[in-house]
């Protein structure tokens, strides 16, 4: 058999030509080997993908836990450990636990403006990675709000717009939280309490500046209370502040009067309390 003719054979095709036929097996053999490797690879990465999600989530339960304890420290102790994470979720409760840091009494000046920057770059960050989560958006227009304490007033009344827009979000993402509604209603009252000169620089730096109503304020304020009763000390205080605006004393003192008899469970409640039974005071020296 001359070489056309082996050539021609389909043996010769598949046995006489031996480099051939082993370069073929060998080329399976990897093929087959990398496709097995290649399962096992994502295997292992699902099964990491897992862990590490179950991971966060034994996290968050445990930041939660420590939260409604009010073991302030500890959680951010806790949350500090992942602040590379990834997790919006983490992250926006890192800004809180930040913030609530910096509010301590035993925090000095130094270190609370550190940890309120610190906040808003957590919160930033945990907007950042989801765009639809309502407490990324609540918390990072907090944080901004604290920033603007140590930037000005100027830098305070430009925010405001930016601090007004996430709220918004928060209560149109969540239309059940309550604590979003009533940060809107802070915002709301602020402004239509602003001083003279305040809002004159404002007319000045801006076009069309802030601006809000002490009825807006009240809206708010309700609604909070509706979607939650008596979730936060705070919103009853306010509502008997903004009926005291309003010039409507027998409201005022209906919700001071709650505010003043709210449980104390944090430092804040107790301040609460104090502020609104200095202000029923108030009522009974004019009586």
């Amino acid at each position: 058999m001359d070489a056309r003719d082996q050539m021609r054979d389909p043996c010769y095709k598949v046995v006489g030509n031996g480099g051939a036929f082993k370069r073929s097996l060998l080329l399976s053999a990897l093929s087959y080997l990398g496709f097995e490797t290649y399962q096992v690879i994502s295997q292992a990465a699902l099964v990491r993908a897992a862990a590490t999600v179950f991971r966060v989530e034994e996290i968050l339960e445990q930041a939660d836990y420590l939260y409604e304890s009010g073991e302030t420290e500890k959680l951010y102790q806790l949350l500090t450990q992942y602040k590379e994470s990834e997790d919006a979720e983490l992250l926006w409760r890192l800004a809180r636990a930040s913030r609530d840091i910096a509010q301590l009494s035993g925090t000095s000046e130094e270190e609370k403006k550190l940890l309120v920057y610190e906040a808003l770059e957590y919160a930033k960050r945990a907007l950042e990675k989801n765009e639809s989560s309502f407490a990324a958006h609540k918390w990072y227009a907090i944080c901004i709000s604290d920033v603007g304490d140590y930037e000005g007033i100027k830098a305070k009344i430009a925010n405001a717009y930016t601090i007004k827009e996430h709220f918004e979000k928060a209560i149109e993402l969540n239309p059940k939280d309550a604590t979003s509604i009533h940060l809107m209603g802070i915002w709301s009252y602020t402004f239509a309490e602003m001083p003279w000169y305040q809002r004159r620089m404002a007319n000045v730096l801006f076009a069309a500046p802030p601006s809000s109503t002490y009825e807006e304020a009240l809206g708010y304020f309700h609604r909070a209370e509706q979607v939650d009763p008596n979730f936060y000390s705070k919103n009853l205080l306010l509502l008997g502040k903004t009926y005291l605006k309003l010039h409507n004393k027998k409201l005022a003192v209906f919700w001071l009067m709650k505010a003043k008899d709210h449980p104390a469970h944090t430092e804040e409640d107790k301040q609460v309390q104090t502020e609104a039974a200095q202000l029923l005071t108030g009522f009974s020296d004019k009586s």
